[in-house]
């Protein structure tokens, strides 16, 4: 994170009151203009305002005014912080560009049909769009709903997929198991899953029966072969 002067009119107060550095070098230290750091010394500005150290606040050293007094060319240096705060998170709707804004709705389509789990907080942070906008679109009285097609907000580059998994998995969190009734299909009971014989099984038998009964009839032709020959020795 870049760093920057606290209070910098209350700074340059305490510079031009306690310091001989000169008006160029205040008013760069502290981001002001010279006829305003002037306007300071000769008491036409900020009269209301109280001086701030910047040696107490860890912004500037000693040693540095001393260098800064002692050369009119030298330009003040920040101090390194001793104690680094990390930034904050944004927070709120995504900023989208104005280049692709108008390809948000055709998202926010896309996302209330593809994933009816996310809420509209969560589509608002994946787009950048308002709550106002998301129900419009999935009541479908948005003014230009007849012209909307869904598009992958990924592939639109609103988002990235990381993202809109990360939203998913959270809706998917919160979400009740499917019942019966949702699913459209029960297990059967163990009990019936029992008397049921493998169809596999049915149609061994099935075939054994066949095979049996075109045994009998060769067995019924060959015995009656005989009788047939010997009826013909007798003539």
């Amino acid at each position: 994170m870049a760093q920057t002067l606290l209070m910098p009119k209350a700074t340059a107060i305490w510079l031009v009151d306690n310091t001989a550095l000169s008006f160029d070098q205040i008013a760069q230290f502290c981001k002001l203009h010279p006829l305003e750091v002037k306007a300071i010394a000769d008491g036409e500005a900020a009269q209301g305002i109280k001086g701030l150290d910047p040696i107490s606040t860890g912004q500037l050293s000693r040693d540095e005014i001393a260098r800064a007094e002692a050369n009119p060319n030298h330009k003040l240096k920040l101090s390194e912080p001793k104690v680094r705060v990390p930034e904050s998170k944004r927070r709120g709707p995504r900023y989208t560009p104005v280049s692709k804004r108008q390809d948000r709705p055709n998202a926010i389509l896309w996302l209330v049909r593809n994933h009816p789990e996310l809420k509209d907080a969560q589509i608002s942070r994946l787009v950048g769009t308002t709550k106002s906008t998301i129900e419009q679109i999935r009541e479908r009285t948005h003014w230009n709903s007849a012209n909307l097609a869904p598009m992958d907000p990924v592939t639109l580059g609103l988002c990235s997929q990381i993202d809109l998994d990360m939203e998913v998995e959270k809706a998917a969190k919160g979400r009740p198991l499917p019942t019966a009734a949702e699913l459209g299909a029960t297990l059967q009971s163990a009990q019936e899953t029992e008397r049921l014989t493998p169809s596999y099984e049915r149609e061994e038998e099935k075939e054994k029966e066949i095979d049996a009964d075109a045994v009998f009839r060769k067995l019924s032709s060959l015995r009656s072969a005989p009788k047939d020959d010997d009826d013909d020795d007798q003539y």
